[in-house]
C-alpha cells in the first residue's frame, strides 16, 4: 500500500495524503523549507567547518580550540530545533513527520554535546 506523505499512514493509490490536515501541514513544512532552507544550509556550512578548524586549533591552543568547538555545536543545535529541516532521503524513508521529529532529536544531542564540551571547557582548562 501506499504511505502519506506527511504521517506514514497506509492510502489508496489515487490519494496523497490521508487527510486535510495532513496536506495543510506538509504545505507549511514545504512553505518553510523553501523560505529559510538557504540560510539554514549557509549556516549549517560555515558552523561545521568551524568545528572541523577548532578540532584542529584544540592541538595547539587548547581553550581557544575548545570553544571553536563547543559554540558552533550550541549553534547548530539550536538552529536544528528552530528549523528542523531533514535532508530528502530522510522525507523520503521516514516521511515528513518523524523525519522532523528525528531531525528534532539530532538537534537535542548535539544541544547536550555543546553543553557538554562548553562545561567540560570552563571547569578543565
Amino acid at each position: 500500500m501506499k504511505k502519506c506523505e506527511y504521517c506514514a499512514k497506509e492510502i489508496t493509490y489515487h490519494e496523497i495524503y490521508c487527510c486535510d490536515d495532513c496536506q495543510t501541514e506538509s504545505n507549511k513544512f514545504y512553505d518553510m523549507r523553501e523560505k529559510v532552507s538557504k540560510v539554514v544550509g549557509a549556516i549549517n556550512g560555515i558552523f561545521v567547518m568551524s568545528i572541523g578548524i577548532g578540532i584542529f586549533v584544540f592541538s595547539f591552543l587548547r581553550e581557544v580550540g575548545a570553544y571553536m568547538v563547543s559554540v558552533p555545536l550550541l549553534v547548530l543545535g539550536l538552529m536544528f530545533l528552530l528549523f528542523p529541516l531533514p535532508a530528502d532521503v530522510m522525507i523520503h524513508k521516514f516521511k515528513i513527520k518523524k523525519a522532523v521529529k528525528l531531525t528534532r532529536i539530532i538537534a537535542i544531542v548535539l544541544l547536550a554535546l555543546g553543553i557538554i564540551t562548553t562545561t567540560l571547557t570552563i571547569f578543565l582548562i
